[in-house]
C-alpha cells in the first residue's frame, strides 16, 4: 500500500505531469500550425506556368500528370514513432513550506506515418509537367493596397510574367494574376 501522502501525491502528480506533457505537445503543434498559416498567407505562390496557356488546360495537365505519377510511384506508407522522452521526478514545494515529489514518467512519443514515395512521386509529376511545356515559378502575393484596389476577376489564361507581377488568391480557390505597371 501507500507509505503516506507523498507517495499517493506522487502517483496523482505523475498523472498530471503526463497530461501536462501532452498539453505542451499539443500547444507546440497548434502554435506551429497557426504560425504556418500566417506565413502561408504571405508566402509567394509556387505553381506550374506556361504563359499563354489556358488555366483549364493547366489544371487538366496537372491532374493527368499526378494520376500518372500515382500509378507509376504508388503510396508506400511507413509507420514511425518519435523517440520516447523521460520526464524525471520533480520536487515541488508549496508556499507554506511543505514539499512533495512528483513521479517521473516516460512519454512514449507520437506515432505517425510517412509516405516514403512522396518525393519521387513529386519528381515524376514535375518531369511530366516539364515535358508538357510548364515550368515551376513563384509569384509573390499582391500587397494589401493592390488587392483592395483590383477589380475582382479570375485568371483564365496565364499572362506573361513581369518583375511586377503578383497574385491574388480568391476565396473560391481561384486566383488572379496581375501585371502591375506602377
Amino acid at each position: 500500500m501507500a507509505d503516506g501522502s507523498d507517495t499517493v501525491n506522487s502517483i496523482v502528480q505523475g498523472h498530471r505531469a503526463v497530461q501536462y506533457a501532452g498539453m505542451k505537445r499539443f500547444l507546440r503543434y497548434f502554435c506551429s500550425g497557426a504560425l504556418f498559416g500566417l506565413l502561408v498567407a504571405c508566402a509567394p505562390v509556387t505553381m506550374y506556368y506556361d504563359a499563354g496557356a489556358e488555366v483549364s488546360r493547366l489544371e487538366t495537365d496537372l491532374l493527368n500528370c499526378q494520376v500518372s505519377a500515382a500509378q507509376n510511384v504508388p503510396v508506400s506508407n511507413q509507420v514511425r514513432r518519435d523517440p520516447p522522452q523521460y520526464y524525471p521526478a520533480r520536487r515541488v514545494c508549496r508556499r507554506d513550506g511543505s514539499c512533495y515529489t512528483t513521479g517521473g514518467f516516460f512519454d512514449p512519443g507520437n506515432v505517425y506515418t510517412v509516405d516514403v514515395n512522396a518525393g519521387l512521386r513529386a519528381r515524376v509529376t514535375n518531369q511530366c509537367m516539364e515535358e508538357r511545356g510548364y515550368r515551376q515559378v513563384s509569384i509573390p502575393r499582391c500587397s494589401g493596397d493592390i488587392s483592395r484596389n483590383a477589380i475582382p476577376a479570375v485568371t483564365r489564361v496565364l499572362p506573361e510574367l513581369t518583375p511586377k507581377s503578383c497574385i491574388i488568391s480568391n476565396k473560391d480557390k481561384t486566383w488572379q494574376i496581375l501585371n502591375n505597371s506602377g
